[in-house]
């Protein structure tokens, strides 16, 4: 068994113990797939191919301090004010509202943030969603629990993807590439 099927493994035995699986396996009690694979051929950008702005932007985020906790969306926020890119405030919902608008994995560029509009985890994130930004290689960096962290990307698209469709897009319609 790949680490791939290892990851998508625990993360359905997870899901069912927290009871968020839907009897037919595949989907959660929210009507979402229970696992969201990269589609063949849709890769998203890698941090190889990323511009300037874009690697500058994964440095900050890489060396921006944590949050409290349900704070990811000012995680973020401080990550790109650290780039001198501007302030744009809102919490994880309204960011997933209002600048993320695309869901093809082949349309994810280095420094798109990526976001759910309500995650199941707490109340915070029933009531705020979650929010992240891609960092290339297939990796989310985001802050959860007062810790930044990256993560794969399939594993945060089918662990924040329970309750709403992840998307993503430019923060403050800014495009970085």
């Amino acid at each position: 068994m790949g680490e791939r099927d290892d990851m998508r493994g625990r993360l359905l035995a997870a899901l069912d113990a927290r009871g968020l699986l839907a009897p037919d396996g595949v989907t959660t009690v929210y009507g979402q797939p229970a696992w969201r694979p990269v589609p063949v051929g849709r890769a998203p950008q890698g941090l190889m191919d990323a511009g300037a702005l874009q690697r500058r932007l994964v440095a900050c985020a890489a060396g921006t301090a944590a949050m409290g906790a349900d704070q990811c969306a000012a995680w973020v926020e401080r990550a790109f004010s650290r780039l001198g890119v501007g302030y744009v405030s809102g919490d994880a919902r309204g960011l997933y509202e209002g600048f993320c608008h695309l869901d093809d994995t082949g349309d994810l560029l280095v420094g798109m943030i990526c976001a759910v509009g309500r995650a199941p985890y707490g109340p915070g994130g029933w009531d705020h969603g979650h929010v992240g930004i891609y960092v290339g290689d297939g990796e989310v960096m985001d802050c959860v629990d007062a810790r930044v962290r990256r993560a794969p990307l399939e594993l945060w698209l089918s662990s924040y993807g329970v309750a709403s469709a992840p998307r993503w897009g430019w923060l403050g319609g800014i495009g970085l590439a």
